[in-house]
């Protein structure tokens, strides 16, 4: 490690570099992985280091972590991100880590952001991590499982890291009072404000802090009104496109499907504050009334269409009521998939059946040929008869009778239950009589 300057002494550092753990131990929220017995303590214990790859969001001390272990494990660390290196630069650090493996010094290759290298570059390091030339740590924020190739994931386990809860950012204030030699200028409402505000990123959390040290007055006790004219809240985080952005319109479909309609407001709320395209939220929610609202309410598709026509008129931020009404009247629908199950056991039985041809007495017979190749014989017309209703066949004649539709005893479907239930018991009778 290079030896401070006698500059760098007179260098004010931030609280966060002050703060930094510089042992396993002093690492917080961690525990289901450093804890005693947890995998990567029993890796350090036995001093047998793999590689891995880090998952968790951002503030969770993947990178301490990592400078830690190479530390702890007596190997060179080398750090690169994925965001500013490229080939050259992965090259020069496989040959120097060659280099030191010839003279006995193992190297800790740490890559942040590691699912920013494109499935080529991961391939790259494959021969590297399997002759031991280097102990790969990489971290992201992504899911491993969509962002890093199959190939490099068979030689690297992932190990999930937690944002921090409330106990761990409670000892993370403990530690900046000890080292600042004073208690955080704000009362216990305002303290809880900044947990709330941290959203888990310890790195945010201690700038917090800082900023809170340097801008209180003194003796001046913060409560939450002023303590948020002093610090400025963080914008969401969510990536349009990533996971994250997956996520979160899960919890939103999910939350209308359960009808917990103040859950998925909030998940709306959350997407439009993190900058979601308002028409994409409305063509979801449009398959959503009729996947899993259908024909329990009919009008839910009405709905949509409503919602979607009064936010092309009004745009942001006015038309977006018109979404959160559309999420209310959603969610409080009563729920059936039946039509969509229905659909897609139609399609299955139309790849069954693909070639057979509709039964002559339904088709229309336009020409003399087809009425003497019996194009329209025996055909009923529907509203001749008593009931508005013949009974015939409309299935190919090769293909047995097939049930998709079955309507859910809620909502309206309870009457096309009852409709339903009616024309079948015609349909036996005439049969019978013919």
């Amino acid at each position: 490690m290079p030896q401070e300057s006698l500059f760098e002494r007179e260098v004010p550092r931030p609280l966060a570099d002050r703060m930094r753990p510089e042992s396993i131990d002093r690492i917080v929220g961690q525990d289901h992985l450093l804890g005693e017995g947890a995998p990567l303590r029993r890796m350090i214990d036995n001093r047998r280091l793999s590689s891995f790859i880090l998952w968790g969001p951002p503030g969770c001390g993947k990178t301490t972590l990592a400078r830690i272990l190479a530390n702890d494990s007596k190997l060179h660390f080398v750090a690169l991100s994925a965001v500013f290196s490229g080939v050259a630069d992965l090259r020069k650090a496989f040959a120097e880590a060659e280099k030191r493996r010839s003279y006995g010094e193992g190297t800790l290759l740490f890559i942040d952001e590691i699912h920013r290298f494109n499935r080529a570059q991961q391939d790259g390091f494959l021969p590297y991590v399997e002759n031991g030339t280097v102990v790969l740590v990489g971290a992201t924020t992504e899911n491993p499982s969509f962002e890093l190739n199959s190939a490099l994931l068979s030689r690297c386990k992932v190990y999930t890291m937690n944002p921090l809860d409330e106990a761990a950012l409670e000892k993370l204030i403990s530690r900046a009072e000890e080292l600042v030699g004073r208690s955080l200028p704000v009362d216990a409402a305002a303290r809880r404000t900044l947990i709330d505000l941290a959203d888990g990123d310890g790195r945010y959390f201690i700038n917090l802090l800082e900023s809170v040290y340097d801008l209180a007055r003194p003796d001046e006790i913060l409560d939450p009104d002023k303590l948020l004219k002093i610090v400025q809240q963080r914008a969401p985080i969510y990536d349009k496109d990533r996971e994250g952005h997956y996520n979160l319109i899960s919890a939103l479909h999910k939350s209308l499907r359960g009808s917990d309609t103040d859950a998925a407001l909030y998940w709306l709320a959350r997407m439009l504050a993190g900058g979601e395209d308002p028409v994409y939220l409305l063509r979801r929610l449009t398959r959503f009334a009729s996947e899993d609202v259908g024909l329990a309410d009919p009008y839910a598709l009405m709905m949509a269409a409503a919602a979607w026509d009064s936010y092309e008129r009004l745009g942001s931020p006015e038309g977006e009521l018109a979404i959160a009404e559309l999420v209310i009247y959603l969610g409080t629908a009563p729920k059936s998939n039946a039509a969509y199950t229905a659909f897609g056991a139609a399609g299955r039985a139309a790849r069954e059946y693909s070639s057979l041809t509709p039964p002559a007495h339904i088709l229309n017979a336009p020409t003399r040929l087809m009425k003497e190749l019996g194009y329209g014989e025996g055909y009923s017309y529907d509203h001749d008869t008593p009931e508005g209703f013949s009974g015939q066949n409309y299935f190919p004649e090769k293909m047995p009778r097939r049930r998709f539709y079955h309507p859910v005893e809620r909502g309206f479907e309870r009457e096309l239950i009852k409709r339903l239930a009616y024309w079948e018991r015609l349909r036996e009778e005439k049969n019978k009589s013919q």
